[in-house]
């Protein structure tokens, strides 16, 4: 395959049901994509990623590059072989943790100043494994990408802050844009091929903060190139749903109809996938589930549609059950009657998985987020079922 296939298959209102092809097979959207941050969703192999049904996962360019390294991946013949996982995959440039990354090693230090250095050129930062300095620019961000053989890949950009004022994030758009054309240029000078000959789809990302001109302007920008996708990026997105929904609102009918649009870092609690849907987006990825899932929270709950509304209903807040708590000691029933994840049509009572997590057993890792990556799958089928009725 050398393109890449997008198509609208539904449309209610401005949600939207399709389909992209990649090299490594086809994904059906919306789709929520699980986050194998270092090659490895945690806790899980490829298999048990698998049984979640899970259409396409997420890798992250920074820690790829940092462990194993480049030459490691070019030496296992890429991500696929790497990691055994033989459909699509997702990097991200490594932007957003270049920049979190570089406060939080700030913060440890007790400095009130960020350990990374911009210029026009790009990006200096110091690894949070062992302080060693390295410097991305777009067009390694993009190099970096092709070792590790991703079938979608994203232009570098720089991460804008929720409660960024508007002289910065002005600064950070133009940064962002002039750094858009040099991905493009890198990509379309290697022919769009992966190191490994497959061709890769390139994404550009739209920022701007919470600056409504700021975020049309970069929509519009974006989406005159000639990107395979959007994605919308910035502290926001995901992380402050009221703002992620306005974002949205704001540049819905100014991007291509016919390119996906991703979500970036959206997934945390299952409501959030169904009113990004809604607002528009086609694809979401997001570390929660499997974070919730280690530290005793499951999701539980149903998609409900009545008079033409859908929602996630729960008894638990937030739909989160908490299995650490001393009511489900005994409770033999399974995480949720009718969920047809791995671990509860196994059997798997909430008993056990109460003991598993109170004894810190490392089965209870990998139980857990089964049931919580496969809870999000299916709900992103619903979504498309209601979009398509």
């Amino acid at each position: 395959m050398n393109s890449f296939n997008f198509q609208v298959q539904n449309t209610r209102g401005v949600a939207r049901a399709g389909i992209f092809e990649t090299p490594h097979g086809s994904v059906q959207t919306p789709i929520f994509m699980p986050v194998g941050t270092v090659g490895s969703v945690k806790a899980l192999d490829a298999t048990d990623i698998e049984v979640t049904q899970a259409e396409i996962i997420l890798g992250n360019t920074y820690h790829l590059y940092l462990r194993p390294g480049v030459s490691v991946l070019h030496g296992a013949g890429g991500l696929h072989e790497f990691m055994k996982w033989s459909h699509p995959i997702l990097t991200d440039s490594g932007g957003f943790q270049v920049f979190s990354l570089g406060s939080q090693l700030a913060a440890k230090s007790g400095s009130q100043k960020s350990r990374v250095k911009i210029t026009e050129d790009g990006v200096e930062f110091v690894s949070h494994l062992d302080g060693s300095t390295h410097f991305f620019t777009p067009e390694s961000a993009i190099e970096i990408q092709q070792a590790i053989g991703a079938d979608i890949i994203m232009a570098f950009d720089e991460c804008t802050p929720d409660q960024a004022e508007y002289a910065y994030a002005r600064q950070a758009l133009e940064r962002t844009h002039a750094w858009a054309r040099r991905c493009i240029d890198l990509w379309e000078s290697k022919k769009r091929l992966s190191d490994y000959g497959s061709y890769q789809a390139l994404f550009g990302i739209v920022q701007g903060g919470m600056h409504r001109d700021l975020r049309e302007e970069s929509a519009r920008f974006i989406s005159e190139l000639p990107f395979d996708g959007v994605a919308v990026g910035g502290e926001t997105i995901g992380y402050n749903m009221t703002g992620t929904k306005q974002v949205m609102e704001w540049i819905e009918q100014l991007l291509p109809a016919e390119k996906p649009r991703y979500a970036m870092g959206l997934g945390r609690d299952p409501q959030d996938i169904i009113d990004a849907t809604l607002a528009g987006f086609d694809m979401f990825d997001c570390v929660a589930p499997t974070r919730l899932a280690r530290n005793g929270a499951l999701y539980h709950g149903s998609c409900e549609v009545t008079q033409n509304r859908i929602y996630f209903k729960s008894e638990f807040a937030k739909g989160r059950l908490p299995i650490g708590r001393s009511d489900f000691k005994n409770d033999n029933q399974v995480i949720q009657t009718g969920c047809d994840c791995y671990t509860c049509t196994n059997g798997y009572t909430r008993a056990y998985l109460h003991h598993l997590y109170k004894t810190q057993e490392l089965s209870y890792y990998r139980l857990a987020s089964i049931h919580n990556i496969r809870m999000m799958i299916q709900l992103s089928k619903q979504i498309r079922e209601y979009i398509t009725l």
